[in-house]
């Protein structure tokens, strides 16, 4: 049985929005609201911006470039530790054909 959404109320950039979220998720909805907030105040006090939806685009990008750039280090880490793990198997002499 799925949980009726309620309606959540966040301030980004001086503004009230009114959300639709399932309880369950409304403090990661309210956090996700604090971090955009922050960036918007961030790219709006640097000057160089005007705007608020040029704000939040530029926003939208930097936050989607942040979580494009983890996610390339995890596969990144990932590559390396499954390369890792075959050259100590070798090392061990661990391999398929001595199992």
């Amino acid at each position: 049985m799925s949980e009726q959404p309620t309606t959540v109320e966040v301030r980004i950039l001086d503004k009230d929005y009114l959300v639709a979220c399932p309880q369950e998720e409304q403090e990661a909805l309210l956090r996700a609201a604090r971090h955009l907030d922050s960036k918007m105040r961030e790219i709006r006090s640097s000057g160089k911006v005007f705007g608020t939806e040029r704000i939040a685009v530029m926003a939208a990008l930097n936050i989607t470039h942040e979580l494009l750039e983890q996610d390339s280090m995890s596969d990144a880490t990932s590559s390396l530790l499954r390369a890792m793990d075959n050259r100590l198997d070798e090392a061990l002499g661990d391999t398929p054909e001595n199992r």
